[in-house]
């Protein structure tokens, strides 16, 4: 019976599931331990996709409270009033999506059984779980204690999520689920990523069997096993208890809108993943006493060299280039090899259906960040959220320390939203270049990646100077010298970046402006004699693209022989 049931649930889910995918925000994230980066920090990411979601940083203050003090609760994505919890006697500054102990907060929805999803007159969603630990937290193990002591309190109102959580030591991957409308808080599983290991996860639960013994590394509810055996939901041994398996099957949709995200990231700094290529493209084995899928992808794998910011961003960085989902290899790229595809994720010819692949890198992230902890370093100093608005492959990321206290006019918020354009907002400057290129994409990113490297390996190879300049004033005892120095330093790359990127924007409208490219020479565009103009190139479309009008037009376009061109 409960193998007919799980079964019935895959279905479901491959029926419905990129539908599902329409209406949730689609957000990736990767988590990478300590000994798999080359200076032994910890790092995480995330992209927040969404179609109404604008690009901001966010920005919370330390603060004292006195006793009795109370916090409203507004949901993240809505902005609807939720509730009221008591405040703490203080709450640590918070800069986007980490706070000034190192401490980061990532997540990625993933939805998970049906009846799940709704609590009546619970109050911590999803965002607000991870803003309030962030200002009570210290460490990752408290985040997670916070979290999950604030839902057994006042209930779980979000639908099931996968959530990354780091400090300067340590990483975890945490997945909880409501219980519904029959009973108030969630059940879950956080599980360290062990060191030299890196994790993701994209919509799709990724935790399935876990070490129940073992404190140090796997953190549950206690009632995780025995809520599913009263609904009914698994009858096997312990043991063989699987978290997403039980509480949120993978279907075709999990597999191929999902964990094809993570997949590739994992391809770009991992061999072996060209086995788990059937299982991304949504053809998923069952097997054993469960029937549990037999060929899932692995929740952590061991990167074959050290990671760098730059690498772990470039993982941020895809569209299945290289591989059998290459989004820009297919006719639906165009004649200059789009990445993208508008949506909805499906679609519909006669009477079958298809999908669009989900990468990494879309069009409608509103912000993304690489949050990195560096244990050898003062708090305030050590982290780094690195910051960027609109696509990942087309932004740019600018080091925003944690312990700033200023944020810069860019990322303001209320500087714009997503229906009011800013000229100072790096959301719409972004956005206006990124735009653009999706016009005649494969020549235009050339000159938007070459300018974003060389910003981001500036950023980066400043980054050693500014920390040692910060230090020198902490460790003078100067520590509001060293948080304004950080700040005045955070503000003016971001502000410049912004500046940059307009400037961008300006020059890739005289170069490309009515499908024609201008000539360029000594790095300006190219006059005549005279001063005029020189006449630009007119590329046209490749052999390939016309050869398609010609099979599809016949001999509409056709000229007869010998006719004056």
């Amino acid at each position: 019976m409960i193998l007919k049931k799980l079964q019935r649930i895959a279905i479901l889910s491959l029926v419905l599931g990129f539908v599902g995918m329409q209406a949730s925000n689609g957000c990736t994230n990767f988590l990478i331990s300590k000994g798999a980066t080359v200076d032994g920090s910890t790092m995480i990411t995330y992209a927040a996709d969404s179609h109404v979601l604008y690009g901001e940083l966010y920005y919370q203050p330390a603060q004292d409270y006195p006793e009795g003090a109370m916090r409203d609760i507004y949901e993240w994505d809505t902005g609807k009033y939720m509730g009221r919890i008591p405040q703490p006697s203080h709450t640590y500054s918070v800069i986007g999506n980490m706070n000034e102990h190192q401490v980061a907060i990532g997540e990625t929805t993933f939805g998970g059984r049906e009846e799940l999803q709704q609590q009546p007159g619970a109050i911590m969603d999803y965002g607000s779980l991870i803003y309030v630990a962030l200002q009570r937290a210290q460490t990752a193990r408290e985040a997670i204690q916070v979290m999950t002591s604030l839902v057994e309190e006042f209930g779980y109102a979000s639908e099931g999520e996968s959530f990354s959580i780091s400090d300067p030591n340590e990483v975890w991957i945490m997945e909880m689920i409501g219980k519904g409308k029959g009973e108030k808080g969630a059940v879950w599983v956080a599980l360290r990523v062990p060191d030299g290991y890196i994790c993701g996860h994209a919509n799709q639960a990724r935790i399935t069997t876990f070490p129940m013994g073992d404190p140090k590394n796997c953190m549950f509810s206690k009632d995780v096993i025995s809520f599913a055996r009263e609904k009914g939901w698994f009858e096997g041994k312990n043991k063989d208890f699987s978290f997403s398996d039980v509480y949120a099957p993978v279907g075709f949709s999990g597999a191929r809108a999902c964990d094809a995200r993570v997949w590739a990231g994992f391809n770009k700094v991992a061999s072996g993943m060209a086995q788990y290529e059937n299982y991304v493209m949504g053809k998923i084995e069952h097997g054993g006493e469960n029937n549990f899928p037999t060929n899932r992808l692995p929740l952590w794998v061991k990167p074959d060299k050290k990671l760098s910011v730059r690498d772990v961003i470039g993982m941020m960085r895809d569209h299945f280039e290289g591989t059998a989902l290459d989004m820009t290899q297919d006719v639906g790229a165009g004649p200059y090899k789009l990445p993208y595809r508008w949506r909805g994720l499906t679609w519909k010819v006669d009477s079958a259906t298809y999908c669009n692949e989900r990468a990494i890198s879309t069009q409608q992230t509103g912000f993304s960040f690489v949050a990195q902890s560096r244990s050898w370093l003062p708090d305030p100093i050590g982290g780094i959220n690195w910051f960027g608005v609109d696509d990942t492959y087309s932004t740019c990321y600018v080091p925003m320390y944690c312990g700033i206290q200023e944020i810069p006019e860019c990322f303001r918020v209320g500087n714009g939203d997503m229906l009011t354009y800013s000229e100072t907002s790096a959301f719409w400057t972004f956005n206006t270049v990124s735009n653009f290129a999706y016009l005649r994409y494969d020549d235009m990113i050339k000159d938007i990646r070459k300018v974003q490297s060389n910003l981001e390996t500036k950023f980066q190879e400043y980054t050693p100077v500014i920390d040692q300049a910060a230090k020198t004033l902490w460790d003078a005892g100067k520590q509001a010298e060293a948080r304004q120095f950080l700040s005045d330093y955070s503000v003016n790359q971001a502000n410049g970046m912004t500046a940059e990127w307009k400037k961008l924007s300006h020059y890739l409208l005289i170069k490309y402006l009515d499908g024609n490219v201008k000539k360029e020479k000594d790095g300006k565009f190219e006059r005549t004699e005279t001063g005029m103009p020189a006449t630009p190139n007119f590329p046209g479309y490749p052999e390939w693209w016309y050869r398609v009008i010609v099979n599809s037009t016949g001999d509409h376009f056709k000229m007869p022989q010998g006719a004056a061109h």
